[in-house]
């Protein structure tokens, strides 16, 4: 399953995000696959695509950071997955 991972720093936690991304580069952990970063230029805010059928790395990740980041993650398909359930519901009215 594919989870974007929304995030925001936090106020007064920029530094303290800077520093601890710079030493440990933010690994996922084990279960779990990093498809993408991406941050936002002159904002506090960027995303993750991670890839697991682990759920729980999730939050686990999201609780590694949760001191000086703000998380909003949504399950998500890519066109190919969509198209399918697409058809498949339509195929169920």
């Amino acid at each position: 399953m594919l989870y974007m991972m929304e995030w925001a720093l936090k106020s007064d936690s920029y530094d303290k995000a800077h520093n601890r991304f710079l030493e440990e580069a933010a690994p996922m952990p084990e279960g779990a696959t990093l498809l993408g970063r991406w941050h936002a230029p002159g904002s506090v805010k960027g995303w993750l695509l991670v890839e697991t059928d682990k759920p729980e790395t999730i939050y686990v990740h999201a609780a590694e950071w949760g001191d000086v980041i703000g998380w909003e993650t949504t399950p998500v398909f890519t066109d190919e997955q969509a198209g399918a359930s697409s058809v498949e519901g339509r195929g169920r009215r």
